[in-house]
């Protein structure tokens, strides 16, 4: 008998979405506009404790407006950490601008802020916290890094809806927050993103960018090059329908989590951390082989065996568009050689994880 594949990450369409859908159907209601769009960004600003949010066509376009709403532009430097998806990057590079990358924390894998502090010029701009896997970043300690130099904190959120700083939801703490609604996130909408901020002034600056520059008091009227960043109606109905689950899916990503951390306690892994102020949604569950163990060879090994995995990033430092001669980052470069992120989704059974973890004892045994 042919055992069941184990993907890293998969959607569970459960709810509302085929009703939703529908309704967009029969109505005829499926661009880039419409009740289902309003619905979800009035309640997902709701959730996150922000006054606004706007909703786009991808997580990178997320960060891509709210970078261009808060005025990046050529000559600009903005701090991302070298551990992140490459989307970080490439949105300040859209914008004309120039990624600075600094460590990462080796406990929670998010920016350092000492690394941080000692890469700011008189170029800079902004620091983008990433919420790495959906562990928080400090917040506290960004704010305050922030406010002394003079620069906008732009949270990279979109691998932690619904994570926790200090009993603050992510999404409203700093100026401007993204988050990817892509099909392996926590909730998704196919392909998507939003922003979320208290700012009313940029969340207007945002809207008008992503609707093609157009006056929202006369149309056809352009004060402004904007771009065609626009969610559809049929796009956020799935959205709407999956933060209807919200609770339900980020509870199943901590209980998957919690049977992980029982099943693997006893292998020499390193499994992923939970400071004591945050709450960690864990969207994929990750873990640290130790030093000299071959991570691409036991990803191999469970790979033969049925499971999916993936390798963490890859350091932006060392990919061709962002080569950084002569910087050194070395708790980013020891996770990425040395981390693996196991099959997280919320559909994952008890038996999924005993089988995962089996496997791992297994291959690590020899």
């Amino acid at each position: 008998m042919t055992r069941r594949f184990i993907p890293v990450a998969e959607p569970v369409l459960a709810g509302n979405e085929r009703a939703y859908v529908l309704d967009c159907l029969e109505s005829g209601w499926i661009s880039g506009s419409g009740k289902y769009v309003d619905a979800l960004e009035e309640r997902f600003a709701e959730f996150c404790g922000a006054a606004h949010a706007v909703a786009v066509v991808n997580g990178t376009a997320a960060l891509h407006v709210a970078l261009l709403a808060l005025g990046v532009g050529p000559g600009d430097e903005v701090i991302v950490p070298d551990l992140t998806y490459i989307a970080s990057a490439n949105a300040v590079t859209y914008c004309g601008a120039r990624p600075v990358f600094c460590d990462v924390d080796p406990t929670t894998w998010t920016l350092s802020v000492e690394d941080a502090a000692a890469k700011i010029t008189t170029r800079t701009r902004g620091i983008m916290p990433v919420h790495l896997y959906g562990h928080p970043a400090d917040m506290d300690a960004v704010l305050a890094l922030a406010k002394a130099r003079g620069l906008f904190v732009l949270e990279d959120a979109a691998e932690a809806h619904g994570a926790e700083y200090k009993g603050r939801r992510v999404g409203a703490i700093g100026d401007a927050a993204t988050f990817s609604f892509y099909g392996n996130k926590i909730m998704t909408t196919g392909e998507g993103g939003i922003v979320t901020t208290n700012d009313a002034a940029l969340a207007g600056r945002m809207r008008l960018l992503r609707g093609q520059g157009m006056d929202p008091e006369r149309r056809y009227w352009f004060p402004i090059v904007g771009y065609n960043y626009r969610l559809t109606n049929i796009q956020a109905a799935i959205g709407l329908a999956q933060f209807e689950r919200i609770d339900w899916l980020v509870g199943r990503r901590r209980e998957v989590a919690d049977s992980y951390a029982e099943a693997l306690r006893d292998l020499p892994l390193t499994l992923p951390a939970e400071e004591s102020w945050a709450k960690n949604v864990y969207w994929l569950y990750s873990v640290l082989v130790g030093e000299g163990q071959d991570r691409d060879l036991l990803m191999q090994g469970l790979s033969e065996e049925g499971v999916e995995t993936r390798p963490f990033f890859h350091p932006l430092h060392l990919m061709p568009p962002y080569l950084a001669g002569g910087q050194t980052f070395p708790v980013t470069t020891s996770l990425a050689a040395r981390g693996i992120s196991l099959p997280s989704s919320a559909s994952l059974s008890g038996e999924d994880i005993a089988r995962v973890a089996d496997t791992l004892r297994r291959l690590l045994a020899g």
